[in-house]
């Protein structure tokens, strides 16, 4: 009977630990109904490492898609989605110059 419960209690807490990773990572939330990438976003990534702005502003360690000339395949273009954090872009029209 011990066996069980103990075996009980250590399944629960791998599985409360799994969640609390995915819940860490941001992923878990609403996810958008659209399943992958849009047509034209990039799946080529890079790490960019943690940084402080001039304006002292943190901006915490994230992924970013491999620049090229193109406006269409970021994530940040809409209807692109980020494959690391589910959210859908929202950029219509490329910057100006």
């Amino acid at each position: 009977m011990s066996k069980i419960i103990l075996g009980a209690v250590l399944v629960l807490s791998f599985v409360t630990l799994a969640f609390q990773d995915v819940a860490a990572r941001g992923g878990g939330g609403s996810r958008s109904s659209r399943i992958g990438p849009g047509t034209g976003s990039n799946t080529q990534s890079h790490a960019v490492r943690g940084y402080v702005r001039k304006d002292g502003t943190y901006v915490a360690p994230h992924r970013q898609s491999n620049p090229d000339k193109s406006f269409n395949n970021n994530w940040s273009t809409n209807p692109n989605t980020n494959l690391y954090n589910g959210k859908q872009g929202t950029r219509i029209n490329p910057p100006s110059k």
